[in-house]
């Protein structure tokens, strides 16, 4: 019961992720993230893609704290 309810929320937060895709006024990436996080446990690929993602965040979080403040990397805005 608590699978299908799991399955049943997942699907159902993609659809509104959907939704949202169309109407301006609803964030569809805030409905989508989570509904495809649930469905991951019944998809692999999902899943693969969720271990991916974390990775990508993790090096991109530590690469964030290793960077040196005025390293030069900020470019002036173009006027």
């Amino acid at each position: 019961m608590k699978r299908l309810l799991k399955l049943l929320a997942g699907i159902g937060l993609c659809i509104l992720g959907i939704i949202g895709w169309l109407l301006p006024v609803l964030p569809g990436w805030a409905f989508m993230i989570p509904g495809l996080i649930l469905l991951s446990d019944f998809y692999p690929p999902l899943r693969r893609l969720l271990r991916w993602a974390e990775a990508k965040m993790k090096e991109e979080a530590a690469r964030f704290r290793n960077k040196p403040p005025g390293d030069g990397s900020r470019r002036p805005p173009r006027l």
